[in-house]
């Protein structure tokens, strides 16, 4: 961003806040998806009585109340999106100033690869309640409800039931996305700052490098999201939930939620990242403003 990185830790916190708020529905759509969560809907025919059918959640079923979990979910999108771009922005810029001499791909990568890794594990008992929460089959109320019915039936390890796969997906997605979204800063035409429009078209070229990186993760994680969110309905280990879900549904299987999944993930990191970037131009305006009229 070619800016002191521990200036702005807010502006991360911000973005990270206003991308989770925009991504809550979309998200739960895709854990409903991936996680092939069913409803009962009546269904007739020929005059006869309505018969209850357990059919695959509707896609407008996930923008439906109840919202089970929302704040917490929003939350924990928040924190860990916040420290995983702040993190690595940061990491990389003390990578750089720190070992002048090292691979630019090392000081780039490092970092998120460390990050992510630690938030995974740390925000995994969150993770599996707030999907947990989300099948509509379940009666309970909140966050606390499924992390006391999570370790009343598995017990603490539950809590954590799904880490591996969880960090095979996330581990992946934001180091490709913080790669390409490092790569396409250096390597995109610089805006002239004396350009009439140059506050629009800094947004422009932000909006370009966000969107590449956030389809760049995207892209990579769905197979592995397919896999995390079985861990944690049958509570299998990683080798018996992928031969399970192969013999179940074959390679194409892995697929399931793919087009969900690509919108859920890939717009909160672009927009995390745009609107990093618009906050940090935002802040930098006002404080220019200032200065002038001082």
């Amino acid at each position: 961003m070619g800016v002191k990185t521990k200036e702005h830790i807010w502006e991360y916190l911000g973005a990270s806040a206003m991308a989770a708020s925009i991504n809550y529905p979309l998200w739960r759509v895709s854990a409903m998806g991936q996680s092939g969560f069913v409803v009962q809907t009546a269904v007739s025919s020929g005059g006869s009585a309505a018969s209850l059918q357990r059919v695959r959640a509707p896609y407008m079923y996930a923008f439906s109340p109840p919202y089970k979990g929302m704040m917490a979910t929003i939350a924990g999108m928040t924190w860990a999106r916040a420290a995983i771009f702040f993190c690595s922005d940061y990491g990389r810029e003390m990578i750089q100033f720190n070992f002048p001499d090292i691979p630019g791909y090392v000081a780039i990568l490092l970092p998120p690869l460390v990050v992510s890794t630690g938030v995974q594990i740390v925000n995994m008992p969150l993770v599996r309640s707030t999907i947990t929460l989300q099948n509509p089959s379940s009666d309970l109320p909140n966050i606390r409800a499924s992390l006391r019915f999570i370790y009343e039936k598995h017990g603490l390890g539950g809590l954590w039931h799904g880490t591996s796969a969880g960090i095979l997906k996330t581990v992946p997605k934001y180091c490709t996305a913080v790669f390409v979204k490092d790569y396409m800063e250096m390597n995109l035409p610089e805006v002239d700052p004396s350009s009439p429009t140059y506050k629009s078209d800094s947004l422009i070229r932000s909006a370009t490098k966000s969107v590449i990186a956030g389809v760049a993760g995207a892209a990579l994680t769905n197979p592995l999201d397919v896999i995390r969110n079985e861990m944690f309905k049958t509570n299998q280990n990683l080798k018996e939930t992928v031969v399970g879900l192969h013999k179940k549904g074959g390679w194409q299987v892995f697929a399931r939620g793919m087009g969900k999944n690509l919108v859920a993930v890939s717009i909160p990191v672009a927009s995390t990242i745009f609107f990093t970037d618009m906050l940090i131009q935002y802040n930098k305006s006002r404080c220019n403003d200032i200065e002038s009229e001082n």
